[in-house]
């Protein structure tokens, strides 16, 4: 998954002590900015093969200390520290720790078995990118749905909003329909990276714009 990783963002940022939506979506995505980092430096590594799930070419094959169950909630726990030493809110907190492992659990439901407990076997995942009729629709549905009802729930300005939303749009269309290669190299973590970006800077323009509602 891509823009469905951002529901529980969505969803946590509506919680009156809530972090801000662009810490939240930077946590729903936090292990995916650790693995593409790792991957420019080495540390963990992809490659692209044809045909290896339905919907993309990503062999995750060594990704022992952002994609294991432990290295997530390490992730998660520095994140949550991180959070609770700028905000002093456990329950902002707790939910940047929730953002961050949520990123695990959905890319458990899609992932074909290659996500890890501890590093090592067993290997896990439900395989959902092998089924890309299920998938699709369920991350569309995910994302905007969860968007919907943050736009609800605090109610920002139409514009910023609908850029965001499109721009969610574009990235995954991109994700699911752009062009595929097997050759790997700086451009692809350094284009992720940009993407969770750039999102993440949206995120801060819709926030400003909102009129929370009390929870």
């Amino acid at each position: 998954m891509f823009i469905g990783h951002y529901a529980p963002a969505f969803i946590a940022a509506t919680h009156r002590k809530a972090p801000p939506l662009a810490v939240l979506m930077v946590g729903t995505q936090l292990i995916d900015f650790g693995f593409f980092s790792f991957a420019l430096m080495g540390i963990e590594h992809f490659r692209m093969v044809p045909g290896i799930t339905a919907s993309n070419w990503l062999d995750l094959y060594d990704m022992p200390y952002t994609h294991s169950l432990l290295g997530t909630c390490v992730w998660a726990a520095g994140f949550a520290a991180l959070v609770w030493l700028f905000t002093r809110r456990p329950v902002a907190a707790l939910l940047a720790a929730t953002a961050v492992v949520s990123h695990w659990l959905i890319d458990l439901l899609v992932h074909r078995p290659d996500l890890t407990l501890a590093g090592s076997p067993p290997m896990l995942g439900l395989g959902l990118w092998n089924l890309p009729l299920i998938e699709k629709p369920l991350e569309l549905a995910m994302a905007f749905g969860a968007l919907a009802f943050y736009a609800a729930r605090t109610r920002p300005k139409a514009l910023p909003l609908a850029i965001l939303a499109g721009v969610l749009a574009l990235c995954q269309a991109i994700d699911w329909f752009g062009p595929r290669t097997t050759v790997v190299d700086v451009g692809q973590p350094i284009t992720a990276l940009a993407a969770y970006s750039v999102l993440a800077a949206l995120a801060v323009w819709v926030q400003s714009t909102r009129a929370k509602r009390a929870s």
